[in-house]
């Protein structure tokens, strides 16, 4: 019995040690839990300052950006809204909507790619198909998918977008007209952009133009916009516009997405007509990188508001005026989105001139201006004219060697086939540190000319686009 007594003892004292052992062992691992977890959050509160620092460092704004966004005026008929769907990045800004007026005119252009993405392709049908102006209209644009090279995905995310817009909103499907920027090639995750229609209908407002012009971003570093007005017959017409655009940057129209709104009374088919004749000397006047996006998109909505009467005379005083101002909304447009090419630390206007006809003066500017060993001389800030004769050379334009000008801004460095007599270095080298350069060629054969726009090509650019996707 005693022995008995003494086993019981025992294994009492054994349950009793493993019991405070258990206890000290969960103390232990609480104490080790609770410093995993603080280690944890520090490491990733790091993580995310590292991440915030890198894409700061990666996408400063452009040196050669605006001191502001312009104070843009309210176009009567035109409200806007913008919202984060989370398209590619939780917590980004990345649709925008415009609710246009019943009445309104829609003009567009579009890119010439032969990879058209899908928004483009329903934008093109529907503009080239009946239209009721007397119903409302709306455009509705996301950043982060460009729903290109996606196949019948592409189509159906189309719809699937304007067709809760035009619910939401009270206007035809076919007054919907959408666009996408961003990467190409993955389905787009419409369901985030119809579960956010709600919202932006919620927020529809006149002022919120420069909230849109952010919301369509994608490596902008800064948002675009232009406007201007002039005096009709009877009151003022008012033209305000946006746009975005850094990379992939050529023009085949408009190698952009812009969307321009007016209170002008026009007819469609006139709005048309003064747009397109407008494209070639400023959208399709710039490059940055010769790459033509898939999905570039230009619309103009004039919702005839206005108190002027109706341009219905292209010929008139008024339609002259009008057709200047939006010219010139739209150069200054096509001109920021130079400014912000993608590491872009010059602005670069190419002036050909003494061209045999217009196509040559176009092809010798674009080979200046798409040249990388030219773009790369200028982001040096080497005064390498050489690189100038080359691009001329190799256009496929028309050119005498010993009938060729060069200059850069105001000096002429190269004349009749060899460097001028007095041709100085040192001043053209101290020329190229400027942020805005002028290249001037005169082929002396004609009377032809074109100006284009470009800027330089800097390793940003390599980092930019290497790390497109992550």
């Amino acid at each position: 019995m005693a022995k008995k007594k003494d086993l019981e003892d025992k294994v009492e004292k054994l349950k009793s040690k493993v019991k405070k052992l258990k206890t000290e062992l969960a103390d232990v691992a609480g104490d080790a839990g609770a410093v995993a977890a603080a280690v944890l959050g520090e490491i990733r509160e790091e993580i995310v300052e590292k991440a915030k620092a890198k894409v700061k460092t990666a996408n400063p704004v452009s040196p050669l950006a605006p001191e502001a966004f312009p104070a843009l005026p309210v176009i009567d008929g035109v409200d806007f809204a913008a919202a984060a769907a989370g398209v590619r990045y939780a917590g980004r800004t990345d649709v925008m909507l415009a609710r246009i007026a019943p009445g309104s005119a829609i003009a567009g252009v579009f890119t010439t790619s032969s990879t058209r993405a899908a928004c483009v392709l329903d934008c093109q049908a529907k503009l080239a198909g009946p239209v009721d102006e007397t119903a409302g209209a709306a455009i509705i644009v996301n950043s982060g998918n460009a729903n290109a090279f996606t196949g019948a995905l592409g189509q159906a995310s189309v719809d699937a977008v304007t067709g809760a817009v035009a619910e939401a909103l009270g206007v035809p499907a076919a007054r919907v007209f959408s666009s996408s920027t961003g990467v190409i090639g993955e389905p787009l995750p419409h369901d985030r952009i119809v579960a956010a229609i709600d919202t932006l209908k919620a927020g529809l407002n006149a002022t919120g133009i420069e909230a849109a012009a952010r919301a369509i971003m994608t490596t902008d570093t800064f948002p675009k916009g232009a406007t201007a007005e002039i005096e009709g017959e009877g009151g003022t017409i008012t033209i305000a516009g946006i746009a975005k655009g850094s990379g992939m940057i050529a023009p085949n129209m408009a190698t952009m997405l812009v969307y321009i709104f007016t209170d002008a009374k026009i007819s469609a088919a006139n709005l048309q007509k003064i747009l397109s004749r407008n494209v070639d000397d400023t959208f399709n006047a710039i490059t940055v990188d010769s790459d033509t996006s898939t999905s570039d998109a230009l619309i103009l909505a004039a919702t005839g508001r206005s108190a002027a009467a109706e341009i219905d005379d292209l010929r008139s005083k008024t339609a002259h005026a009008f057709e200047a101002a939006l010219r010139g909304v739209m150069l200054d447009l096509a001109q920021q989105v130079v400014r912000d090419g993608e590491g872009a630390t010059k602005f670069v206007e190419v002036r050909v001139t003494g061209a045999e006809t217009p196509e040559d003066a176009h092809k010798v500017a674009m080979s200046i201006a798409n040249s990388p060993l030219v773009k790369t001389a200028l982001a040096g800030e080497d005064a390498n004219w050489g690189r100038v004769v080359a691009a001329v050379g190799k256009s496929g334009a028309k050119a005498d060697r010993d009938k060729l000008r060069i200059g850069f801004g105001d000096m002429v460095l190269a004349e009749n086939g060899w460097r001028v007599p007095d041709y100085d270095e040192a001043a053209a080298s101290a020329y190229m540190k400027n942020k805005e350069l002028v290249i001037a060629v005169d082929l002396g054969l004609g009377s032809a000319a074109k100006t284009v726009w470009t800027c330089d090509l800097t390793h940003r650019y390599i980092d930019i686009n290497a790390d497109y996707r992550s």
